[in-house]
C-alpha cells in the first residue's frame, strides 16, 4: 500500500506542478491579474468595496480573501474593504428559505452593492447556479466583475468584466490556482496602496 500511496502522492504533486507551469507561462492569465489589481484598487479609491463569493471551497476562499483585504497581506496598512457574501448564515438562510438557494449572493449583491464596487465570483465549474445569478446582478448594477473559474467553457466568462481561468479541469488543482491568483491580486492591491500611501 505505501508504494501506491507514493505513487498517488508523486502524480498529484506533478499535476499540481504542471498547472502551476501551465499558469506562469501564460501571459494572458497574468496580465488579467494585474487588471484585476487595477480594478480593485481603483474602485477602492473611489470609495468602493470587494465583494466575494462562492460555494463550498470556493466559498471558503471568498472569505481567505476578504481576510487578508481587511486585515493584512504582507505588510502593515489601512484595511481595505472586502465582503464575503457567504459568512452570514441569517441571510443565507433567508434567502435561500424564501428564494430558493440560487438567489443567495444575486439578493446580497442587489442590497450591498454599488455601481463603484468589484466582485470576485468563483466557481470551479463556471456552471453553478448562484454565482451566474450574483453575476448577472452585479452586471445589471454596473459592478465591475472578475471570475475565478477552470478552463472548462462555460457560461461565466460572457458574465465578468475579467476572468482568471485556471489551467485544469481538476477541482482541487483549480482551488489551488485561485488561492494563488487571489494571494498575486491582494499583494499587488497592497503594493499599490502602500506606494501612494493611501
Amino acid at each position: 500500500m505505501a508504494a501506491a500511496d507514493d505513487e498517488y502522492v508523486n502524480d498529484y504533486v506533478r499535476r499540481s506542478l504542471a498547472a502551476v507551469q501551465s499558469a506562469a507561462g501564460d501571459a494572458h492569465l497574468l496580465a488579467t491579474l494585474t487588471r484585476a489589481a487595477e480594478a480593485i484598487g481603483r474602485s477602492i479609491d473611489n470609495g468602493g468595496k470587494l465583494l466575494l463569493f462562492g460555494n463550498g471551497g470556493s466559498a471558503a476562499d471568498a472569505q481567505h480573501l476578504a481576510a487578508e483585504f481587511l486585515s493584512r497581506f504582507s505588510s502593515d496598512r489601512r484595511p481595505l474593504p472586502a465582503i464575503a457574501l457567504t459568512t452570514d448564515t441569517s441571510v443565507l438562510t433567508a434567502v435561500g428559505n424564501d428564494y430558493g438557494f440560487e438567489h443567495v449572493f444575486e439578493r446580497q449583491v442587489r442590497g450591498l452593492g454599488q455601481a463603484n464596487d468589484t466582485v470576485i465570483a468563483i466557481s470551479t465549474s463556471g456552471t453553478s447556479p448562484n454565482v451566474l445569478a450574483g453575476l448577472r446582478a452585479a452586471r445589471s448594477i454596473g459592478i465591475t466583475s472578475i471570475g475565478f473559474t477552470g478552463s472548462r467553457q462555460s457560461p461565466m466568462v460572457a458574465l465578468c468584466d475579467l476572468c482568471v481561468a485556471a489551467p485544469s479541469e481538476e477541482t482541487p488543482i483549480i482551488q489551488q490556482i485561485h488561492i494563488m491568483a487571489g494571494h498575486i491580486i491582494c499583494g499587488l492591491v497592497e503594493r499599490a496602496t502602500l506606494a501612494a500611501g493611501r
